[in-house]
């Protein structure tokens, strides 16, 4: 125990010793920058950080995004390159991928994709191409697009660019790259989209495979970013199977409790799905990037995500990948994204004890989205007078949502960030006392022509100062980053 503490404790000195250092060099060059780097660590620990998009990355990851690795371009694969010098960047991909297969269960991983949206056109892509191009180009005894006329190009793209996607739609908990018409996966293909159940809030299996029936989608996308419930995905898979579909599954928001082993069986994308995506910054706690995993019969055309899609991938957030992905495929990882969910159950738990409303009534995944318009609010104005009392939500839509999509009439909050800080049971209950608090006492405005604003609010007197106190006692408790002095 002494020996492992003496460890940790010199750990905590280099990590401290370095970003101190670290931050020093920035300011000799450009001291506003290095100067905001320190505030925004001073804000993230002194607040309630509730969106479930966002986590913390232990140090080694952080650490691992600053090396020289960013100063390399490698586009290609491993082992082939479109540049000399590459060795050293194969290492840290094929690591990345060799750690994304293991903790998955995956045939193939692809750790190349920049971000979330990224790694979802690489994999609309890549289905496209092995749905339809290469069927095509046999058909045109052709082995590359290069070998084709302009007249048969230009048919082959038309084609390529008009298939049928059918994707949970927004206010449903869909996602925008789910083939929302204004993002460019809404350009891409002919859409439609599914939603829930009007009175439960949740997935209605046998009316979405009505609509598979009758529009017969080449791709069918599950997965979710606002959807407060697992989905079976043996079900999924049933649909797309009975309508020729591809089964892709984005998986970027719960990606850490499907590693951590809380979503297993039916209720795991990656044994039903063809593709499956996710980024690996949310309840992954790893670095800002995105990864594709998928079937052997997809490899290599998600191989083919450069120069398909992406152009040189960052060596250095890969490098963090493989560090982030070592890291979850610990037994504490487990432990974690098991508390991530008991926690998220503890805060819905909450609210509904204090007579708030939550679609669909509860959760069982990492995310609660509660419905605002009890209190007379927005989402908008929910979101901002959180803000004020040091709160960090995000405003977002829900089923039917009357308000839209800008104004929305919800708040989504996740539970993984703070749960990386520590909390537990007793401590999201207060949340979630102090969050009704603040919206009980927040009122809506009104426009200069004198209507009702949803925009606008007024916090009551005094609110946001004792719900700060509140925090800050939670806080002061599960301190941030707790290695790190940069005093």
């Amino acid at each position: 125990g002494t020996r492992l503490q003496r460890m940790s404790d010199r750990i905590d000195s280099l990590t401290s010793s370095a970003y101190q250092q670290a931050l020093e060099v920035i300011a000799s060059v450009e001291p506003r920058i290095a100067e905001a780097t320190r505030q925004e660590l001073d804000d993230q620990r002194s607040s309630l950080k509730l969106i479930a998009s966002e986590n913390y990355a232990s140090p080694a990851v952080l650490l691992t995004m600053g090396t020289w690795f960013s100063d390399k371009y490698a586009e290609g694969t491993v082992g082939h390159r479109f540049y000399a010098g590459c060795q050293n960047v194969d290492t840290v991909e094929a690591l990345a991928a060799e750690h994304a297969r293991e903790l998955f269960g995956a045939p193939y991983a692809y750790a190349q994709p920049h971000s979330g949206i990224d790694a979802n056109l690489v994999a609309y892509w890549a289905i496209l191409a092995h749905r339809v191009e290469t069927p095509a180009l046999a058909k045109l005894e052709a082995k590359n697009v290069n070998e084709l006329s302009a007249a048969q190009w230009e048919t082959l793209r038309n084609e390529l660019g008009n298939q049928r996607l059918l994707g949970m739609s927004l206010d449903a908990g869909g996602h925008l790259t789910h083939g929302f018409r204004p993002n460019i996966s809404g350009k891409m293909f002919h859409q439609q989209q599914y939603g829930t159940d009007p009175e439960t809030g949740l997935l209605d299996y046998d009316a979405l495979a009505a609509k598979a029936r009758e529009f017969k989608p080449l791709i069918l996308v599950a997965g979710y970013s606002a959807y407060p419930r697992r989905v079976d995905f043996a079900k999924m898979r049933e649909i797309a199977d009975e309508v020729g579909a591809t089964l892709m599954v984005d998986m970027a928001h719960f990606a850490g409790l499907v590693a951590g082993k809380v979503f297993t069986g039916d209720e795991d994308p990656v044994p039903h799905a063809h593709v499956v995506t996710t980024t690996t910054h949310k309840s992954l706690r790893g670095p800002r990037g995105g990864l594709v995993l998928a079937q052997e019969d997809f490899a290599p055309e998600v191989d083919r995500g450069c120069p398909m899609v992406l152009g040189g991938p960052l060596s250095h957030v890969m490098a963090a990948k493989a560090v982030a992905l070592a890291e979850a495929r610990q037994p504490e990882f487990r432990a974690y994204a098991q508390q991530v969910a008991d926690n998220a159950k503890s805060l819905a738990d909450g609210f509904m004890s204090r007579g708030a409303k939550l679609v669909t009534d509860g959760t069982d995944n990492h995310l609660v989205l509660l419905d605002v318009s009890g209190f007379g609010l927005t989402g908008r104005q929910a979101e901002s007078a959180l803000l004020d009392a040091g709160v960090v939500t995000n405003r977002n839509s829900v089923p039917q949502d009357p308000n839209g999509a800008w104004y929305t009439s919800g708040i989504r909050l996740g539970t993984p960030a703070l749960t990386t800080r520590g909390f537990g049971h007793d401590e999201f209950d207060r949340v979630a006392e102090l969050i009704v608090h603040v919206l009980q006492n927040t009122q809506p405005g009104t426009t200069k022509a004198g209507g009702p604003s949803k925009a606008s609010y007024t916090l009551g007197e005094g609110v946001a100062d004792k719900v700060r106190d509140a925090s800050a006692e939670m806080l002061d408790k599960h301190p941030l980053y707790p290695g790190i002095d940069l005093s």
